[in-house]
């Protein structure tokens, strides 16, 4: 087939993988037109570009309630195999040791084909790799999620002394097989697709998948929901990080409704840094500094840069993005706002920069190269007056501690959220887990900031995001079906959401559009009561009321004329969910009806009653509102009507319906939002409502970020006067026009899109771009181009985390 598009020539050198084992397809470089003649020859379903993605402990699994004390099935739990989607992992790390267990499972059809120096054993069962040479990980997000989801007991293991304790896998004795599909240029779809072919035939039993896009997709061209779609027909439960993309509205990247969404929350563990300045007067910040200057105050630098540099002729004395290692060499310099400084060539002996968030965000700690913490702008402002009215300033960076955090669990600030704009009736994301400064395995190649000149070699590292989040589900789940190996994956889905714990709120509080059904809680997950069960062939019925034609839902199914039932747009919210969500207009009200069905788990004799918890903007109710089993598996089905008035616009209103019998609680989110779908970009309406850089600490590199920018659809203002050529534009494209956007990004940007190694722009809407923005000068700028700019940042680096 690809050879009849060459025309004759040799196709062999386009093909890029072939998949044949789960599912049929391959991958190849294709010119446009190649493209078009292949996506109209018979037999082809479709044809889609292969997208890069991006890569989305030692106290979270007492902090969940998962002690090494609880009650567990080793033989079973060994049984179980995580495929880990992922950079690869470094197989000689401790929790990959296979002291102890058991032989390779049976069940297992897979290879250690890891290539160069990569062995595998009982604990790493199997390798395969679809980027660089082997499986092995030199980056250290894949050890380090491998180890949060199935790693081994390690006493002892700490960052430099901080996070001390027992290092540990949600399913210690299940094993591993390792999927690299990510390099230091991302992941690109085909490898991702080529990962599932070989996981779902290889034998695992759950997938975790810490990475995806930075938008959300149709799910025909999401190599990530098309793949775990055939993972879940054969049984497999697919994990998935939400995103770091929040707390922009409708950031989740990862929606289809076959796989468990996963957003990040804090533990009640914080880092946090001291400095004492020359004064005598300690201020208090964040980070994760494992350096000490021993009780040596040091100088701190006036003047990071003299005025009118070459590389940066408008930086204030205080910006960090250029550093003069005349002023700066053996000194502390303090930063205004993040940046990327040349802490290398400049050679500081630490760095005091201000951090924007404002009380109430849950931003993490970071690793950093060198004596370095965050100040809140108060304390901030204490170290400038200091500094510059003292002829000698000095201070003393000391090494982090860790506090006790009484509010959390709460939603990061990082993790992406709802809602689910491809399909509103499914509530994205659907659990919340730990996330924040996580402790586990790590590369031992990797520096731990990320930065090239930290030549720190570590065992384990603190990272943040959502890719810290998703492998403790990962984890959970693997606990789950270890008691429960019948349990198809939406009965283990089921069980997490229905059986999680409410979640505390946060600055940008969107309720389940941010934390999903609530935060994860592994021992009642064990006995859910009742689980909300679905069908391979529920799914494709959602997906043709979805509007999906049978090309479509072949594209992801693999089946022929799927959709011959009758079919209707407002049945998608009947799809058995676990979740209640609906969008509505905020100018009517409204009446609307959810059926579900629940298969009974627990007692063979049991009687289960709704109890609703109130909310004065609806009213629910549950018909029947009682119902009874006389035996275990039975289904009972009843309806949820949910009536209101007129919302708001932009107005997220939730209860919850609990079916009590007197234990468990199987509780089912009911959400409704009147948000205007349509308006892509998010206005934060001015520069100090905009979500700062360095939300995401998980970052191992050079920050990166990536801001959508646009005009608000809906206002009539003109914005400020276009760049070169200008005339020439009607005032609809002043408005609406990616075109003029495009001209105002491209002269806000000091080092033009094109160039830029991360600065490809996509088309989120005709009033919205997206584009990679190197450092915070460009920002300002962009903020200075548009009257009212609408920014969305997207922390993302060149050693992708997610």
């Amino acid at each position: 087939m690809l050879q009849q598009v060459f025309d004759g020539n040799d196709a062999t050198h386009s093909l890029i993988h072939s998949f044949k084992r789960s599912f049929n397809g391959f991958a190849a470089m294709l010119t446009n037109e190649q493209k078009e003649k292949l996506s109209h020859m018979e037999g082809v379903v479709s044809v889609f570009p292969s997208r890069n993605l991006e890569l989305h402990t030692t106290r979270s699994w007492d902090f969940l309630g998962l002690t090494r004390s609880s009650k567990r099935s080793h033989a079973t739990e060994s049984d179980i195999v995580v495929g880990v989607l992922d950079t690869g992992v470094w197989p000689e790390s401790d929790s990959f040791k296979d002291e102890g267990f058991s032989p390779i499972p049976k069940h297992w059809k897979g290879a250690c084909s890891g290539g160069e120096n990569f062995t595998c054993n009982k604990k790493i069962i199997g390798a395969r790799y679809y980027t660089d040479t082997s499986a092995r990980d030199i980056g250290g997000h894949g050890t380090h999620t491998a180890s949060t989801a199935a790693g081994n007991h390690i006493p002892g293991a700490s960052f430099y002394g901080l996070a001390k304790g027992t290092a540990r896998g949600g399913a210690p004795s299940a094993r591993i097989a390792a999927y690299k599909v990510c390099d230091e240029t991302g992941c690109s779809g085909a490898a991702v697709m080529s990962a599932f072919d070989d996981a779902i035939a290889d034998g695992v039993n759950i997938i975790s998948v810490s990475l995806g896009g930075s938008f959300q997709n149709s799910f025909d061209e999401d190599p990530i929901a098309i793949g775990s779609f055939h993972a879940m027909a054969k049984g497999i439960l697919t994990v998935n990080s939400a995103g770091n993309s929040g707390p922009s509205p409708a950031s989740v990247s990862s929606i289809a409704p076959w796989m468990i969404t996963v957003a990040a929350s804090t533990i009640d563990r914080k880092f946090i840094d001291k400095v004492i300045l020359g004064n005598g007067k300690t201020l208090i910040g964040i980070s994760i500094n494992s350096f000490s200057l021993n009780g040596t105050k040091a100088l701190i630098a006036k003047k990071n840069d003299r005025a009118g540099s070459r590389e940066y002729p408008q930086q204030d004395s205080n910006e960090c993005n250029y550093l003069d290692r005349s002023l700066v060499k053996g000194k502390i310099v303090i930063c205004d706002e993040i940046s990327d400084p040349n802490y290398e060539d400049a050679q500081p002996i630490g760095s005091i920069i201000q951090d924007y968030s404002n009380e109430g965000k849950v931003s993490p700690a970071f690793v950093s190269a060198l004596p370095s913490l965050f100040l809140q702008p108060n304390e901030y402002e204490q170290l400038k007056l200091y500094t510059y009215s003292t002829k000698n300033p000095k201070a003393e960076i000391l090494k982090s501690e860790t506090t006790r955090d009484i509010n959390a669990p709460k939603v990061a600030e990082f993790s992406s959220r709802g809602p689910n704009k491809i399909a509103p009736e499914i509530m994205k994301p659907d659990i919340t887990g730990p996330g924040v400064d996580i402790l586990a395995s790590f590369s031992p190649v990797a520096p731990p900031s990320g930065d090239t000149f930290d030549k720190r070699s570590v065992k384990y590292n603190i990272v943040s995001g959502t890719s810290m989040s998703c492998p403790h589900v990962t984890g959970i789940a693997a606990y789950v079906k270890s008691f429960h190996l019948d349990w198809s994956p939406s009965a283990i889905k089921s069980a997490l959401m229905t059986s999680s714990k409410p979640m505390k709120g946060s600055k940008y509080h969107v309720g389940e559009y941010a934390y999903g059904s609530g935060h994860v809680n592994p021992i009642p997950a064990t006995h859910p009561g009742l689980v909300y069960d679905i069908s391979l062939d529920d799914y494709i019925q959602m997906l043709c009321n979805l509007g999906y034609d049978n090309k479509k839902v072949k594209a992801i199914s693999g089946k022929d004329n799927a959709c011959s039932k009758a079919t209707h747009r407002s049945l998608v919210r009947d799809l058995n969910y676990p979740a209640l969500a609906i969008g509505v207009n905020s100018t009517t009200s409204f009446t609307i009806k959810f059926k579900r069905t629940v298969t009974n788990v627990g007692l063979a004799n049991s009687t289960y009653k709704a109890t609703i918890f109130p909310n004065p903007k609806i009213k629910i109710t549950v018909v029947p509102n009682s119902l009874s089993f006389k035996s275990v598996h039975e289904k009972k089905s009843f309806v949820v009507t949910v009536a209101g008035g007129k919302l708001p616009v932009q107005t997220i209103t939730s209860s919850l319906i609990c079916p009590l019998q007197s234990d468990p609680c199987v509780l089912e989110s009911v959400l409704i939002s009147a948000i205007p779908y349509g308006i892509d970009c998010v206005d934060y309406g001015s520069r100090n409502n905009v979500p700062q850089l360095g939300a995401e600490a998980s970052i191992a590199s050079k920050q990166d970020v990536r801001y959508r920018v646009g005009v608000n659809g809906d206002s009539k203002k003109t914005t400020k006067p276009l760049p070169h050529g200008s005339n020439k534009r009607t005032q609809k494209e002043k408005i609406y026009g990616t075109g003029y956007l495009n001209s105002y990004v491209r002269e806000s940007i000091s080092q033009p899109v094109w160039d830029y190694p991360f600065g490809v722009m996509n088309k989120i809407s005709n009033n919205c771009l997206e584009v990679r923005v190197p450092n915070l000068r460009d920002v300002k700028r962009l903020n200075k181009r548009f009257s009212k700019p609408i920014i969305s940042p997207q922390v993302g680096v060149k050693t992708i985390t997610n």
